[in-house]
């Protein structure tokens, strides 16, 4: 083991019990690590694998973006200064993709403004080497509770998506009015309609939609970017 790693793999102490607990309740998840020093990426890879972690290493930054990735609640473990691409670079690259992984930073030359740069573009932590063992691991439990929080709002959002895809052309009016404030009156004068069809209209389309509530349905649709306006 590395002496600058060997520094930040102290003895655990309570509060990283603690953490590698929770972690080892938590088996349906990985952390990758980026880092260009053989020596460290092991070092850590087995530190994650003691508490339970599945653990992928990479060499590179664009080792890791040409390698596939499990759809599991993940988070990366990535050096700032790297051969080629460096970690910075890559979490812009990430970004553009609209890929959402969180990012716990380390490095052993951090200063100011890299570290700003790196937290304003959504990096979970920042460490800089020698750091201590139960420091990274209770980054890694934030970063893996973010993404799985994540994928669970987006697991929700398709669902409401394909609700929402389901819907007549006639439910889909209806429900722009009725979230642009308009009473079941206004409607059907609108659509040319009488106050009962709409009416009808209106509930199909809430129990379509799962709204059980005018304040439901009008949060539902604020998810799917339709605002309350005339």
């Amino acid at each position: 083991m590395p002496e600058r790693f060997r520094a930040a793999v102290r003895p655990f102490g309570l509060r990283c019990r603690r953490v590698c607990e929770t972690m080892m309740s938590n088996r349906d998840c990985i952390v990758y690590v980026v880092d260009d020093d053989a020596p460290v990426r092991d070092s850590m890879t087995s530190l994650f694998r003691s508490v339970g972690l599945c653990a992928e290493a990479f060499g590179s930054a664009e080792e890791f973006l040409s390698a596939s990735r499990r759809e599991i609640p993940s988070c990366l473990v990535l050096d700032v200064r790297l051969p080629g691409m460096t970690g910075l670079e890559l979490q812009g690259e990430l970004a553009r993709a609209g890929i959402g992984i969180p990012i716990v930073f380390v490095t052993g030359h951090g200063d100011i403004p890299m570290v700003s740069r790196a937290m304003k573009a959504g990096a979970v932590e920042f460490l800089t080497k020698p750091f201590q063992k139960q420091e990274l691991l209770a980054a890694i439990r934030q970063a893996l509770d973010r993404d799985r929080a994540r994928r669970e709002q987006e697991a929700k959002l398709s669902v409401l998506r394909s609700r929402f895809g389901k819907l007549t052309s006639r439910q889909r009016e209806v429900l722009h009015f009725v979230v642009g404030g308009f009473t079941n009156k206004e409607i059907a004068a609108k659509l040319g309609l009488s106050e009962i069809t709409i009416k009808v209209h209106r509930s199909q389309m809430m129990q379509n939609m799962g709204a059980d509530t005018l304040a439901g349905l009008v949060q539902l649709a604020g998810k799917l970017g339709m605002h309350s306006h005339r």
